[in-house]
């Protein structure tokens, strides 16, 4: 998920974004970090893990001021989800 102020088009941000984690990022945090969110500068790489988006943002804000921020749920294909669940209609 972009930030909202973001000067990069937010395609090149997710791009950017899923690139560090997937290549940087990913095997260590899966392992140990599961379901948690992971808020990635995509121009630094650094990053900083919270139980939810607004503390992971806030958190990379305290290193990276200017931060242009990609947001992920570690071991998800997304960063929210809706609704209670899969249910078995009749």
């Amino acid at each position: 998920m972009p930030s909202s102020l973001s000067s990069t088009p937010p395609e090149e941000i997710a791009r950017r974004g899923d690139e560090i984690y997937e290549h940087h990022l990913r095997a260590e945090l899966e392992t140990s970090q599961r379901n948690r969110i992971v808020a990635i500068d995509i121009h630094t790489g650094d990053h900083a893990i919270a139980d939810n988006a607004l503390e992971a943002a806030r958190s990379l804000r305290t290193q990276q001021p200017n931060a242009e921020i990609w947001l992920i749920r570690i071991g998800e294909r997304a960063l929210h989800r809706i609704g209670a669940g899969r249910k078995s209609l009749p």
